[in-house]
């Protein structure tokens, strides 16, 4: 596909300890995203951060975890984007995890399978 001006970018910000059914959280949202066809998932560790809670995170020298503030951003067609952010959405509520969910305007200029 090439030029797709119609695209979404859609982020969706979570902590790196967060768990859906005893595995991670992004885990389960990037084989979700597969399953449901998405172009594809990419999930960013950032090295500090903080959400709703005002709880700033953030990675030290001498630490070794600190649950540290993760985004996954998926590219997709709006339609599909918005469905999954429906499954998302049922995610957080059974995990009981906190996050933030955005939509934005994209535009593909390539996408494409290495040969």
């Amino acid at each position: 596909m090439n030029n797709n001006p119609e695209a979404k970018l859609l982020r969706i910000f979570i902590g790196e300890f967060d768990k859906y059914e005893k595995k991670p959280l992004y885990e389960t949202i990037v084989f979700e995203a597969k399953k449901q066809g998405l172009w594809g998932a990419t999930v960013t560790r950032g090295i500090m951060g903080f959400g709703a809670n005002s709880i700033v995170k953030s990675t030290k020298l001498f630490e070794i975890s600190s649950d540290l503030p993760l985004v996954i951003e998926i590219v997709d067609e709006e339609e599909k984007i918005r469905k999954f952010t429906k499954t998302i959405e049922h995610f957080f509520e059974q995990s009981k995890s906190g996050g933030l969910i955005t939509i934005e305007k994209a535009e593909v200029i390539r996408y494409k399978a290495s040969q």
